[in-house]
């Protein structure tokens, strides 16, 4: 004679590998001013399992996450710091490094549906935000965590609902997270005004003109200025239109007399800079002097308002 007696599935639970977490390529601007998002699909942790009742209070699912460093760290040594979670970016459940978080509590486990489905592994994930305010040069960072798993469940429930048999077990894995960090400018560049005249002549140089860059932390870059929108030949003296007409003008280097343009040596260097030469401070303003002047060896055009537009770029 048979006897069948009703049993329950239980899970089963295994440190496996994890699945990296990146941020993606990021502008330093980007990482300095804005929170930056990211999470593993993957934490290590994967159980299957068909539990038909949530966890209770004597069950936990431990980890402590650990690393030699507090953050993604790039090539010239700069950190990035982050935060992680537990939870959907949610800043209620907070992962202190080096201090267990038990996944069991506040229904994380539970909501998951780590444990309901017998056929099919499911796995915990991890949530990362970036710490507004690094200050960093470019370059490809990461950091590897450590991930120390330790649970202790029931997975098989009795008659009258007693615990007949707990998962206990443990077991470490790592995790890398990483991220590409870009070279970057703030540009400020006024517009520069002639005034009115009535006369060639009695336009005066335009002094005192500055373009200020905030470039990312040890960038060397070139400013160059394009040639306008009407000028003659490459290089040429550029030209404001008005109509049909033109008033021929140009853009020369600090107070000095030689033109400022956009390939070659006609560039300017991020050592050449009249406020903090060398290389991008990151959150310091580099600033260039410049001065414009209109020709004066063209005849006077007809009256009108006579503009044109300058495209300043900054390569790395």
């Amino acid at each position: 004679m048979a006897i069948f007696l009703p049993c329950q599935a239980y899970a089963l639970c295994e440190v496996a590998s994890t699945s990296p977490a990146g941020f993606g390529s990021l502008s330093s601007i980007a990482v300095r001013t804005t929170l930056q998002t990211s999470s593993t699909t993957h934490a290590g942790l994967s159980c299957t399992g068909s539990l038909v009742s949530p966890l209770t209070s004597d069950d936990h699912f431990y980890a402590t996450i650990t690393s030699a460093t507090a953050g993604v760290v790039g090539p010239t040594s700069d950190v990035i710091g982050y935060t992680l979670f537990a939870n959907n970016n949610s800043s209620s459940y907070p992962i202190t490094r080096g201090v267990a978080f038990d996944f069991a509590r506040h229904s994380i486990i539970d909501d998951l549906g780590l444990l309901s489905n017998p056929t099919v592994a499911k796995a915990v994930p991890i949530y990362l935000n970036t710490i507004i305010g690094s200050n960093v040069a470019a370059g490809i960072y990461s950091e590897t965590l450590n991930i120390f798993w330790s649970w202790d469940y029931c997975h098989d429930y009795g008659g009258g609902g007693s615990c007949q048999g707990r998962d206990i077990n443990s077991g470490t894995t790592s995790l890398t997270v990483n991220m590409t960090v870009d070279n970057d400018c703030t540009i400020t560049a006024p517009n520069i005004s002639f005034g009115s005249a009535s006369a060639i002549s009695s336009f005066s140089t335009v002094t005192g003109q500055t373009i200020n860059l905030v470039c990312t932390k040890g960038s060397a870059y070139t400013v160059g200025l394009d040639d306008g929108q009407h000028a003659v030949g490459v290089g040429g003296r550029r030209r404001m239109i008005s109509g049909g007409n033109y008033l021929d003008y140009d853009i020369f280097k600090s107070a000095g007399s030689t033109r400022w343009g956009s390939v070659s040596t006609a560039r300017r260097t991020s050592s050449d800079a009249e406020v903090n030469p060398g290389n991008g401070l990151g959150t310091g303003s580099q600033i260039f002097n410049y001065n414009a002047k209109i020709y004066l060896d063209q005849s006077t055009p007809p009256p009108g308002t006579y503009m044109d537009s300058v495209l300043l770029d900054v390569g790395f």
